[in-house]
């Protein structure tokens, strides 16, 4: 096992005289090609050049001697650290601190990152972070190859963001751009550091100081969800909506489908909750409603006019959906997507045995419960309101 490894964060600045130490007794070095080429680097000390982390940390691990191993920006965010230090590698280490990409990123564009999200952008994460920009008015997305601007645009397809592309920061080939995300599409982009993903309808940076990394000021005093709608029409009871939402389970890197979205209590509190959300109803004033209850809530969602199953086609693949009108056939037509989760409920039982049935056949594990609910007057208990419904929830098998 390596006597000693040290991490060095890298932002272009000179070496600190720590970090000029641990160099001066490294006997192995480890980092990109242009940590490699720095003239502190001894030029007795192995090297390695960074690819695959866990397999450079294993041969830290068995590595006899002083090791040293560079990161751009700060290596205990998002960066080399923590893979060093998994259990199966046995890795102690000092850590060097840099200035961070994102932390980098956000002053050269002159702007607060308190309330900024930041995600990771891989190919098998790059869906998830799209689906962060659409729901979030400032993002940092640390990009890698193949999950760079270019991809962020093509999946933000319809959705209007402003992006910051930082290139290659602290390098003497640094370059900052300012274009519209429809625009970055057309680009070469030199492997840039951070993307920052600005913009969006209903909710604006919070020009106000928050208390909690991500989370911008209140933009409203509401507080819960599935709260009564003066507004709501059939088939949107506040207990339906609350029940349909448990079942979905919208979280942060989701996108959410809601189909007959009326008044857009669904949509609107699944995007509360951090997920993105694409709202779909044939009824323009119902889209109308829908905008205005994400632009009081605060939240930003896209909203889709048009019927469905057809509409659908070209929506990007969702995580769960919401059905709240079409019947068996919309149903069906989302199944075909293979979201993880689908709700729907029903006014009659042949319409609830229509829908399971459906949802079975596409080999969906269904649940289906009669929900009754009675609002009352508490100055007389009268009873206001009654609703009847079947709640119908529907989960895809995991695949092992």
């Amino acid at each position: 096992m390596a006597d000693r490894v040290t991490v060095i964060g890298w932002d272009g600045s000179p070496l600190t005289a720590a970090a000029r130490s641990a160099l001066s007794a490294a006997t192995l070095v480890a980092g990109a090609a242009h940590h490699l080429t720095l003239p502190e680097v001894p030029p007795t000390a192995e090297r390695i050049r960074l690819g695959s982390l866990g397999l450079a940390a294993r041969r830290i691990a068995g590595h006899r001697g002083t090791a040293v191993v560079f990161a751009d920006g700060d290596p205990g965010f998002f960066g080399v650290v923590r893979t060093l230090r998994a259990p199966e590698h046995g890795l102690e280490v000092e850590v060097v601190p840099a200035v961070s990409s994102v932390a980098a990123a956000f002053a050269r564009a002159g702007m607060p990152w308190d309330d900024a999200q930041v995600v990771v952008a891989h190919p098998r994460t790059l869906r998830r972070a799209v689906n962060v920009c659409r729901a979030h008015a400032k993002v940092a997305v640390l990009t890698s190859p193949g999950a760079g601007p270019a991809e962020l645009a093509l999946l933000l397809d319809g959705v209007h963001r402003t992006f910051v592309v930082c290139e290659e920061l602290g390098t003497d080939r640094e370059q900052v751009s300012v274009l519209t995300s429809d625009k970055a599409a057309d680009h070469g982009w030199r492997d840039p550091n951070v993307v920052i993903v600005i913009g969006g309808a209903g909710q604006a940076p919070a020009a106000e100081p928050g208390w909690l990394l991500g989370q911008g000021a209140a933009h409203s005093g509401d507080r819960g969800w599935a709260r009564p709608q003066p507004d709501a029409g059939e088939g949107e009871s506040a207990q339906l909506r609350a029940a349909q939402l448990a079942r979905l389970g919208p979280r942060t890197g989701d996108l959410v489908w809601d189909i007959g979205a009326g008044s857009g209590g669904v949509a609107v509190d699944a995007a509360a909750l951090g997920a993105a959300v694409i709202a779909v109803d044939a009824d323009p004033r119902a889209c109308d409603r829908v905008t205005a209850a994400a632009r009081k809530r605060g939240v930003q969602l896209q909203v889709v006019a048009g019927r469905a199953p057809h509409v659908l086609e070209n929506l990007p693949e969702p995580d769960v959906v919401r059905v709240g009108g079409g019947g068996a056939e919309v149903v069906a037509a989302v199944a075909d997507r293979r979201p993880e989760r689908i709700v729907s409920h029903a006014s009659t039982r042949d319409e609830a045995e229509a829908i399971g049935r459906t949802l079975t056949e596409h080999g969906y594990a269904v649940e289906c419960a009669l929900l009754q609910s009675v609002a009352l007057d508490p100055r007389t208990w009268a009873e206001q309101d009654r609703s009847v419904v079947f709640l119908l929830s529907a989960e895809r098998p995991v695949t092992r």
